[in-house]
Formats: structure tokens, sequence, C-alpha cells
């Protein structure tokens, strides 16, 4: 069987390959075959699979960013003059290699992980792009990847903007059903903020595929999951930054938790024939950052019907009164809620505050009460990626009592 060049260009030893290698090029392989000094038709090659990872106009516009790999970084450019890629401070990342005569240049890298920096590339002293990279690198479990004979949950969708509580507003809703719920029985509820991004099987969160798994396990209950968008403007297009988030996620009181009970989870029930278990132990919500607050404020507010909070990276800082809650947590009732929470080290810092410290006060707070609470610190930066890997181990414990 014949190899192919691109195949042969990333083979990394002398023998012959092993593994066919499929088609198209990565930050990781780039580096493998820049390591091999290709020749002049490998460099050609190469030359194109660049443009197709990068892609061509950006190149040619000079608005292609850093690729990133796992820990591996891949920066492209196309100028005639000698490029380098430069920390803001001026000291050198790494001088670019040129493939072929059109002034394409890569440079490829492999740094520690969690490393965060800001970058510009220059050629003959003058910038060319700028940006940022951020390095945050994971291993799932096989918990957050499809299984052969678990049963599969299907995902419905509609769009809902009838609201009363958020009026002028339309947004997404996905809805999870297990494959083993029985139309007109009675299921545990999670409702998740941000919703449609953490319900696709193929995303970082992956929630559906966990769910799967961690049911089929009997490690959580047959559980329905209502993952719910955040409120965009009438006037804006979808893929849009939800112009309502903050306004439904970071403020206090109940007006969000309202619109769950009296819009959506009606809205919910209604057309896909499910139906909820009374109890606040069935009831869980969960978001991270601006959707994490907000899941703990529908709790706070009404822990008659949410008695479990997963969040992570949570926004319990100075943006419509969040940085309260730990003080709150202190001089009020104790509450019946159960709570997971997850940050990171690298977590934001700015002038609404400091996210780390935020949730260590919420840790040291929900200890001195005496709350049932988890609290798992990581390295993670700001975002879902830190939670992603963790969210198997964080549902095991979150419904480790619930049937």
């Amino acid at each position: 069987m014949r190899l192919s060049l691109l195949t042969l260009l990333l083979c990394t030893t002398s023998a012959l390959c092993q593994t066919a290698i499929s088609p198209g090029v990565s930050p990781v392989s780039l580096q493998r075959a820049l390591a091999s000094t290709p020749d002049s038709t490998k460099t050609q090659e190469l030359h194109d699979q660049v443009f197709k990872l990068f892609g061509k106009q950006n190149l040619l516009k000079g608005k292609s960013g850093a690729k990133i790999e796992g820990t591996t970084v891949a920066w492209a450019v196309m100028n005639a003059k000698p490029a380098q890629v430069l920390h803001d401070d001026g000291s050198l990342i790494g001088a670019m290699t040129s493939l072929g005569s059109d002034g394409l240049q890569v440079l490829v890298q492999t740094h520690p992980n969690f490393t965060e920096f800001n970058y510009h590339i220059t050629a003959d002293a003058k910038p060319l792009l700028a940006g940022k990279v951020s390095i945050e690198n994971y291993t799932y479990t096989s918990d957050s990847e499809p299984q052969k004979g678990v049963p599969t949950g299907r995902l419905e969708k509609f769009e809902w903007k009838q609201s009363r509580i958020f009026p002028d507003t339309l947004r997404d809703v996905t809805v999870y059903i297990p494959q083993q719920y029985h139309p007109g029985t009675e299921a545990c509820l999670m409702v998740w903020q941000d919703g449609s991004r953490h319900a696709d099987p193929k995303g970082s969160m992956r929630a559906s595929v966990v769910f799967d798994n961690l049911i089929a396990k009997k490690d959580m209950p047959v559980t329905i999951g209502v993952f719910i968008d955040p409120g965009r403007k009438l006037n804006q297009k979808a893929g849009d930054k939800a112009g309502n988030r903050s306004l439904e996620y970071d403020s206090l009181g109940d007006a969000y938790v309202r619109f769950l009970l009296e819009e959506i989870l009606p809205e919910v029930q209604k057309r896909y024939n499910v139906r909820f278990r009374s109890e606040a132990a069935a009831w869980a919500i969960a978001g991270g950052s601006s959707g994490g607050i907000c899941a703990f404020t529908a709790a706070w507010e009404r822990p008659d019907k949410f008695g479990k909070v997963l969040c992570w990276v949570g926004t319990f800082v100075d943006i419509r009164g969040g940085n309260a809650y730990p003080y709150l947590l202190r001089i009020t009732e104790h509450k019946p809620i159960r709570v997971y929470l997850l940050d990171g080290a690298n977590d934001l810092d700015n002038k609404y505050g400091n996210w780390p410290l935020a949730n260590r006060m919420m840790e040291a707070s929900l200890k001195f009460m005496n709350y049932d609470y988890r609290m798992d610190w990581t390295q993670c930066f700001h975002g879902s990626k830190g939670m992603s890997p963790a969210l198997p181990d964080a549902l095991r414990w979150l419904w480790r009592d619930a049937r």
C-alpha cells in the first residue's frame, strides 16, 4: 500500500509508520513535521495544509490567531520579511520558519500547562498581529465519552419568546430526556444556565453524555435536564452575545427563579409530557461564572424548590451585588441546600473583584454555617474547561443519596 506524502512527513522515526495519519494538520502534527526537516515537495504539501488549518483568507488578511492543541501552540503569518513571535515585554518567544516562497511562516512550541500570555508578531520591526494564549489542558474520563450499550437520551429544543418576567427577549431551551424515563412518571430535574453548549454531546461539558453514563450506572437518578440559554434582545441575531445575560444572571432577588417556575418549567412539562418530583432534594441547578451565581441565587431564594447547586468559577464579586453572599450566608438562617463549588488559582482578577478570593470566602461561609458543601480547587482559568472533566465526579457527589 502506497503511503501519502503527508503520512511520510508526519512519521517521527526512520522506521515504517505503524499507523496511517489522517489528512490534515494540527499543531502537534505540524510540530512533528517541522522537526523532520522536510524537503521541498513535502514543504509544499505542508504549506497547503497550514493554509487549511489557519484559513487562507485569515492568513492573507493578517487575522490568523494562534491555534492550540493540548499544550502545543502554533502561529502562522504571511509576510515577505522574516517574522518572530514576541511577549508583550519584547522578549522573544521564537523565530518563525518559512514554508515556501509566498511568505507563509510558522512557529510551533509546547508550553507548560496552565500558561497564559499575550503575544505579538512582528516582521522588520513592524507589528503584524497580536493575541492571547491560554493553555488549559485536561483529560476526560470514560464517563464523558459515549459508551457502547449505554442508553442514549434524546435532546429536544424550542425557542421561548413569550416571557413576562424578562419581556422583549428570546432564547433557546434544550431538554434532555433520558431513555429510561417513562412518559407521565416523575423524575428528578436539573436546570443549566448557558444551556445549549453544555448539553451538546460534542461540546466541552458534554453534560448529556455524562447524564447517559451516570444514569445507566445508577450513580445519579433518572433526571430530566433543562438547558436554558440567556435572553437575547429581539433585535439580536442568533449567535450574538446575549444582551440580557448579566441582568438575568448577576442580579440578586427572585426574578430568575420565578422565570423558571412560572414560565420555562411548566412549558417543558406541557411540551414533552414529563413530570418532576416535588421534593427539593430532587431538583438541582447548575451554571458557571454569572450562570453559577444565578444557580446559587435560585436555590437561595427558593430552597423549597431547588435543593442542589452546581457552581463553577462563580461570579461572587461586585457585579450587581453578588459580593454580598459570603456575608449573607453568615447572618441568614441555614437553608436546606447542598452546594458544589469549583474554582481555580488562575481565575479572574479585575475591577469587579478577585474570583478565587470570592470563592474562598464562599467556601469559608458555607463551612462556618455547616452547609452540606464541597469545594474543588484547581488551576483552571475562567470558563468551563476546568469543570468539564470534573463533571462526572461532581454529579456523583451532588446526587449521592438520590434514588
